[in-house]
């Protein structure tokens, strides 16, 4: 091939905005990065980034993309064919796909000569066992409609994961690891030896942790419930889980930091939020300490769980019986490592980087194919 792939730009089209860094893997610095909100037009989104990229060269580009299925396991270099696929994967991530695919074909028309990769979020998880990612269901939904859980916020997931491997001054192979992504979204995965094993999320992204807007868990019935009760559609319903729950919908904030300030000073409605969010967090904790039958470490990263040093103490409160300790010294200060000295299993705060993820396994994935 041409020149060699040292500028990535990773983009990450939403349904509401674009995400953009431009990251030079041979000095490791981010030449550009920012993010357009409330878009309306992708297009004219897009025309924005390329101008904040001000002329700066791009030798590749690497798209986060929500949902692979389980046709895609591993990054791919783009191409028609897999656009095509993407579209048939559409059902399955009708509020994601339509947008990732959409900023696809518009980065391909405006960087036509450089390569581009696909990094799915679902790819992580392709190694859980089908105990853990089939639902008892008729097996025609599974067989026919894919109704199966396939968990998201892998990329984040494995970059802190051999981040905290490399903490532990032990190889990935070796170590047992809970993993919480804990941000506006959040999501919870076992790893056993670097294999994802189990994960919270399911089908969508609407299972599992309380969230910022997202109802995680919840009885199915509670649709058809509402449905009878309110003379709302399904889809209105639905709509609301995803975008009207979680701590907006108990406290009126999705912002953990308004919540955390509210809750100091005493607001019953904050409190009820946090606690409704590190209670789910620590049943997780028990669940997947029990799936990977001991744990070498628990590791805390996003937004939440990266820069919040009481939903960490919380979400670990009353765990010392079954190995959690945590510092609150260590803790406050955000440490890498917030765990005691008399803890048996480590408890670490890991600062997870998505976007170099992408830029790296595009990189190696173009060199490789020799595109």
């Amino acid at each position: 091939m041409g020149r060699p792939i040292e500028r990535v730009l990773v983009l990450n089209a939403g349904s509401s905005s674009v995400k953009y860094q431009l990251i030079d893997l041979v000095s490791g610095d981010r030449i550009a990065g920012g993010s357009v909100e409330a878009v309306t037009d992708v297009h004219a989104a897009f025309n924005t980034v390329v101008e904040a990229l001000d002329d700066h060269r791009v030798d590749a580009i690497g798209h986060r993309v929500v949902h692979g299925g389980t046709l895609f396991s591993t990054p791919i270099v783009i191409d028609a064919a897999v656009i095509e696929a993407l579209r048939e994967l559409i059902p399955l991530a009708p509020l994601h796909n339509p947008a990732n695919i959409e900023g696809i074909e518009i980065a391909r028309r405006l960087w036509p000569d450089d390569p581009q990769v696909a990094v799915f979020d679902t790819a992580f998880h392709s190694t859980l066992p089908p105990r853990a990612y089939r639902y008892a269901i008729p097996e025609a939904w599974y067989r026919d409609h894919g109704v199966r859980r396939y968990g998201f916020h892998g990329t984040s997931h494995a970059v802190v994961a051999q981040r905290a491997a490399d903490v532990l001054g032990r190889p990935l192979s070796d170590v047992r690891l809970i993993t919480a992504h804990l941000g506006n979204g959040a999501s919870m995965a076992a790893i056993d030896c670097g294999r994802s094993v189990d994960t919270s999320m399911g089908l969508s992204p609407l299972e599992g942790l309380v969230m910022g807007t997202r109802s995680g868990d919840l009885d199915p019935a509670v649709v058809e419930h509402l449905v009878a009760a309110t003379g709302r559609s399904v889809t209105e319903v639905v709509d609301d889980l995803n975008h009207a729950s979680g701590l907006l919908g108990v406290s009126g904030d999705s912002d953990m930091r308004t919540i955390l300030d509210r809750r100091a000073s005493g607001d019953v409605a904050a409190t009820l939020a946090f606690d409704v969010f590190v209670y789910r967090i620590k049943k997780y904790i028990g669940a997947y300490l029990a799936v990977l039958g001991g744990c070498d470490a628990l590791v805390f990263t996003g937004g939440i769980g990266e820069h919040s040093p009481d939903v960490r103490a919380a979400a670990c409160a009353d765990l010392e019986e079954i190995g959690f300790v945590v510092d609150a010294a260590r803790n406050e200060a955000g440490e890498s490592r917030i765990s005691a000295d008399e803890s048996s299993i480590e408890i670490c705060v890991i600062p997870t980087d998505e976007e170099r993820s992408i830029a790296e396994q595009t990189a190696s994935l173009i060199v490789t194919s020799g595109e």
